[in-house]
């Protein structure tokens, strides 16, 4: 035998599916057997007296049992009722209620019995009632009247229906009447006033009943009710009173809670396991009591309570013994509370612990049939055997009872029966049927041959071995057609026959035979086991905050086995995507066009295949400027403050930051709107400072971090009362426009600062250290007065105050003013010049008197021009250069002199109206400085030895020149510089003939002037000496000769005749000397064009005859190496680039290497000549 092994609590997803195994494994249809009961009626069955009467009764057996019924505990004959017929091959009942029966008639409690020669099964006790909706009685509704703030109940009382109705309040449009904390429907179907209010005064409160088996409606008499408002009290005890009468309803008054229901402060109630328990408490009072539920002794089960009907009912489903207790309800409002304590009992009807199982046993074999249950009260046990009590059955010398089990030893084939076992107390009973079936029967085994089962790696695997067989088969399993028995902790055998392979993984791929053998026979069978790869979404979609009217994407890409079809589903808060064009689904994406607020919400993606299924989920955040405020409310209105709240718009999932709270002044500046303040985003309400005299509207905006709201509906207006003004104008001012007056000005107060109507200003001044009275005058609202006919430039104390209608501002601050400036009066003396260098000098002055200045003091101008340059007579256009001093001060530096020049400056006072006079000139001249460079560096008459320099004197000398002091030294080919010559050269040369100079050479010449300071900058040249005259001589004679010319056109004239030959050649197929080279070489392109030294010299055909470059060099030896031939032109320069036609054909030289150019400003040293182009070819 192998070792079974026990499920596990983690494989507890196994277990019902292995349990539907188990029940399934019945006895086989062509094996005998006695009956099951597989289908039956309810046993409360309340039916439509308006249709036919089903009771159903379906069973199972071999040979197939006969049916009878009993109705009431006796034999229902259905052959005498016309009505009734029995369904062919079925025990089911069929009552004809359609054609003239009447369904009270048949009202009782049926059983079925299902036989065959092998015992009997019976069902439940079916009790069968008709449903019934009896109209409501009539009855004469009276008014209610009643007082504002009172209490009321309105009686709902339906008829008694089978089964109960459904009870709902609506009025005469068939509208729902709307519900509250205040109003709402008790569990009996009584509308509940908490306290009444006007608006509740109306005429057709109507309670309605639908009965939803026999689906009818009946409708309650509308019920009128009238509220009386203590206004309306009043007015009408004011109407019919004398004026010497006292008279006044009082107002409504306060209320503390008292219980509508339940009533009392106990009560009880039995509740039956399993069902939901629903407690209820309704309170009056006056504010609306609130409700608060507790258990006394214990807490409130968690996730099965709940509360309903604005708590006022509490609600605990799938009840249990442990639920029994005291349940208390607290009503509280502000003036006190109320409570009441329901003590709930919880009974059970009999439930099963074990039920009674059938039992299939081969002849000698023992078995039990056990049946336990529980309840509250214990439920009482009693067998049956074929349907009669076990006592007064025929006896069965192999069955011994035993109270709730039954024990069989050494059956035989007489010993088949069906026992049915009963438990019951009074609050119901459980019938179950259970046979005994004894057989013998070799090992069958049920699933089919070769069933294929698919997996995903990882997961469970469950071989199906569905058997039967009397004695009871053993079970083995075998891996592969010659594998070896299965046993070890990674299988687990279950008493059903099936194989758990509890993590399946990609070997355990393959085939697996179930042999199952009694003593009577063995059988085997195989199947095929397949594990899958699993499905995986290796990138998920992710969280996503987006604004509104933007796009956003969720990507879900996915892999899984190749062999399955996987389909991907989105899905939004778990149900399907939206019908809309803006939902555009991708092969791996989702996205969302023109997001809107509609799309917030947790986006799924669903991986599918045949054999498992993935998701993953995120959750899209759309967010947006928050919507603006509403339902704006003034408060508490003083004359300098008010207190205004709102009720915040939607934040549109970004939180609110803040309020920005802004106001209009519709007196002043209607239309316009201010700052006001600005308010955490967590307040609603704001106190805030009013001004006098302004007709104040206050709107409100929200910020979040996305943006600003729009502006909220304005506020109410506000006017606040007038005032005196509570400021003065600022930035007040005295400055006179010309020397005789002084322009008071002022910054006038804004419409809401003037405080009320009426505005004007006092203007005051008067001379200050002087002792004068004030002057005042009362003008407009304007912002400038001019006084006239003052002195020049003297301080006055000016001050400016505000009043209105209702009187003066406060005491105004004093200001200094002065009256108007005129130009200063005098000069400044005692100018001094200090030269510091020939570019920089200092000059000082003696300040003026201030009295003199007749305005502010604004500072100094120095003006100053260069008369002329000490080492040029001639004179030039003056250009006077001005420089400020601020304030008081008495030197001043004069930077960007002309060295050795004379100059003139003189110094004026300035003040707000303009300048004083001048200082007398001042001269002063600057020393010698270091000259520029000369104007120009000329170097011609290139000789074999000598170099002509012609040159300009500097332009800006800056003194006397003493010398010009030249310096020049040679270069060699890699550009090395030779021994530096310096030779001093007298101030009045311009021009030089060095001598005894290098042919062919390059020199570079250094340049400069001097002064008795010292050298100016210099300017530099390079310049080459010529070659020698011979070889010069020799190349420009065969340059010139006349047969030198015919023999270029003789070679040119060759080398055509020969391209055409090979040209002509070519095309015809033929071997000639370049098509054998070009067969000789892979890639004739990089192959010398010479075949004797390889070397391809400089070559210009018709188009090409243009002057070499500047500066270029043949190669000494004028050859280009033939392991060289392979390089790029480029590498022929030495990394220089080679230049190009326009249509893309080279034109540079080929070179070994290249000098360096010349320094700028030098011409080439050697000019291209005809010998140049014919070495080439050499």
């Amino acid at each position: 035998m192998m070792k079974k092994k026990r499920l596990s609590a983690s494989k507890a997803s196994l277990v019902l599916f292995l349990c539907q195994m188990i029940s399934a494994l019945d006895v086989p249809l062509d094996l005998s057997q006695p009956p099951t009961i597989t289908q039956q009626s309810p046993k409360d069955y309340i039916v439509d007296p308006r249709e036919n009467i089903v009771i159903q009764c379906e069973a199972k057996g071999k040979p197939p049992p006969s049916f009878s019924w009993t109705r009431n505990g006796t034999h229902f004959d259905i052959d005498k009722d016309a009505q009734v017929t029995m369904k062919p091959n079925s025990g089911t009942l069929v009552i004809n209620i359609m054609n003239g029966g009447k369904a009270e008639a048949y009202e009782g409690i049926y059983q079925c019995t299902a036989r065959n020669e092998r015992g009997a099964a019976i069902s439940n006790n079916i009790v069968i009632r008709p449903s019934r909706s009896p109209l409501w009685t009539k009855e004469k509704l009276e008014p209610h009247q009643v007082r504002e703030g009172d209490s009321l109940v309105l009686h709902c009382r339906p008829p008694v229906g089978l089964p109960p109705p459904i009870i709902f309040w609506m009025d005469n449009a068939f509208q729902r009447l709307p519900q509250s904390e205040r109003v709402s429907q008790g569990l009996n179907g009584d509308l509940y006033f908490s306290n009444v209010q006007p608006e509740d005064t109306r005429e057709d409160y109507i309670c309605y009943a639908r009965f939803n088996h026999t689906q009818t409606i009946q409708q309650k008499q509308p019920i009128s009710v009238k509220v009386f408002s203590m206004d309306s009290l009043n007015d009408t005890i004011a109407a019919n009173l004398s004026d010497t009468d006292i008279y006044g309803a009082k107002p409504v008054t306060e209320k503390q809670p008292i219980l509508l229901t339940p009533t009392g402060s106990t009560s009880t109630k039995v509740e039956l396991r399993g069902s939901v328990l629903l407690l209820e408490c309704i309170a009056a009072g006056l504010p609306t009591p609130g409700i608060h539920w507790i258990k006394e002794g214990g807490e409130l089960p968690a996730n099965r309570t709940f509360f309903e009907n604005f708590k006022k009912t509490l609600k605990i489903i799938d009840v249990s013994e442990a639920d029994s207790g005291n349940y208390k309800c607290i009503a509280r409002n502000i003036l006190g509370s109320a409570y009441h304590v329901i003590s709930v009992t919880v009974k059970a009807a009999p439930y099963w612990i074990t039920a009674p199982r059938n039992l299939v046993l081969s002849p000698g074999e023992d078995g039990t049939l056990i049946c336990r249950a529980n309840g509250n009260p214990k439920p009482n046990i009693s067998w049956l055997a074929n349907g009669v009590p076990i006592a007064i059955a025929p006896e069965d010398p192999s069955r011994k009872v035993d109270g709730d089990t039954i024990i069989f030893s050494h059956v035989q084939e007489r010993s088949s029966a069906v026992y049915q076992c009963n438990a019951s107390n009074e609050y119901g009973y459980l019938l179950a049927n259970a046979f005994v079936n004894v057989l013998a029967e070799p090992p069958r085994i049920l699933t089919p041959a070769n069933k294929l089962y698919q997996v995903i790696a990882d997961s469970p695997a469950l071989l199906d071995c569905a058997y039967f067989g009397s004695p009871k088969p053993e079970i083995e399993w075998f891996k592969g057609v010659k594998g070896s028995i299965l046993r070890g902790n990674e299988y687990v055998f279950h008493d059903n026959g099936t194989l758990e392979i509890p993590v399946a993984q990609k070997d355990s791929t393959g085939t697996y035979t179930c042999v199952a053998r009694n003593e009577l026979g063995k059988i085997q069978n195989e199947v095929q086991l397949e594990v899958k790869d699993p499905t995986m979404i290796i990138k998920q979609p992710e969280y996503k905050v987006i604004q509104r009217y933007g796009q956003v994407s969720f990507e879900c890409i996915i892999k899984h086995d190749s062999t399955l079809l996987a389909t991907v589903t989105w899905l939004k808060d778990n149900d399907e995507l939206p019908d809309d064009e803006r939902f555009l689904v991708g092969k791996d994406n989702l996205t969302i066009m023109n997001v809107t607020d509609k799309d917030d919400g947790t986006y799924t993606c669903i991986v599918n295949t045949t054999l498992d299924s993935v998701s993953a989920s995120a959750v899209l955040t759309v967010v947006a400027r928050p919507n603006p405020p509403f339902d704006l409310e003034l408060t508490g209105q003083l004359e300098r403050s008010v207190e205004l709240s709102w009720i915040p718009g939607d934040e549109n999932n970004s939180p609110i930051t803040s309020f920005v709270i802004e106001y209009e002044d519709g007196l002043h500046e209607p239309g316009v709107w201010h700052y006001q303040t600005e308010v955490p985003g967590t307040q609603t309400t704001v106190q805030l400072k009013l001004s006098p005299y302004v007709n104040y509207s206050f709107r409100v905006i929200a910020v979040n971090e996305i943006g600003r709201s729009q502006p909220s509906e304005p506020s109410e207006q506000y006017l606040t009362k007038s005032a005196n003004p509570d400021e003065n104008p600022s930035n007040v001012q005295g400055i006179g426009s010309e020397p005789d007056n002084l322009v008071i000005t002022w910054e006038p107060l804004k419409g809401f600062q003037s405080n009320g109507p009426g505005l004007q200003y006092k203007v005051s001044w008067r001379q200050k250290d002087v002792d004068d009275e004030w002057t005042s005058v009362i003008v407009a609202n304007v912002s400038k007065y001019i006084v006239s006919g003052t002195p020049t430039f003297v301080p006055y104390e000016i001050k400016v105050q505000a009043l209105n209608d209702l009187g003066y501002a406060p005491e105004p601050s004093e200001v200094i003013g002065h009256s108007g400036e005129d130009l200063p009066m005098v000069a400044p003396g005692n100018v001094q010049v200090h030269v510091i260098n020939s570019t920089l000098a200092k000059v000082h002055w003696d300040p003026v008197p201030l009295k003199t200045v007749r305005g502010h003091l604004q500072g100094y101008k120095v003006y100053y021009w260069k008369v002329q340059s000490l080492s040029r007579r001639s004179r030039r256009h003056v250009e006077k250069k001005i420089l400020t001093f601020r304030g008081n001060k008495t030197f001043g530096m004069l930077p960007g002199l002309e060295p050795y020049s004379s100059y003139k400056l003189n110094v004026r006072v300035v003040n707000g109206k303009g300048e004083g006079p001048a200082s007398p000139d001042k001269v002063f001249k600057t020393p010698e400085g270091v000259p520029s460079s000369p104007s120009f560096l000329k170097i011609t008459n290139p000789t074999l030895d000598s170099l002509t320099l012609e040159w300009g004197s500097p332009t800006h000398p800056n003194g006397v020149l003493t010398s010009y002091v030249l310096k020049f030294q040679p270069i060699n080919n890699t550009h090395e510089l030779g021994p530096l010559v310096e030779i001093r050269i007298p101030a009045n040369e311009s021009s030089l003939i060095l001598k005894n100079l290098n042919y062919s050479t390059r020199y570079k010449f250094y340049f400069n002037a001097q002064t008795s300071v010292g050298s100016g900058s210099q300017i530099t040249e390079e310049a080459v000496t010529i070659m020698d005259e011979a070889m010069a001589s020799r190349q420009v004679d065969i340059a010139t000769q006349g047969w030198f010319i015919g023999l270029m056109c003789a070679v040119a004239l060759l080398i055509l005749i020969l391209l055409i030959v090979c040209f002509i050649r070519r095309n015809k197929g033929g071997k000639y000397p370049v098509k054998e080279k070009e067969d000789a070489h892979a890639d004739p392109e990089i192959q010398p064009m010479k075949e004797d030294d390889g070397t391809f010299g400089e070559y210009s055909d018709a188009e090409d005859h243009k002057p070499l470059k500047k500066g270029s060099r043949t190669p000494s030896d004028r050859t280009v190496k033939k392991e060289d031939s392979d390089d790029s032109l480029v590498d022929y320069g030495e990394g220089v680039n080679g230049q190009f036609n326009e249509d893309g054909s080279f034109i540079g030289q080929y070179s070994g290497k290249k000098e360096k150019e010349p320094a700028e400003g030098n011409e080439s040293s050697e000019a291209p000549s005809p010998v140049n182009a014919m070495n080439s070819f050499v």
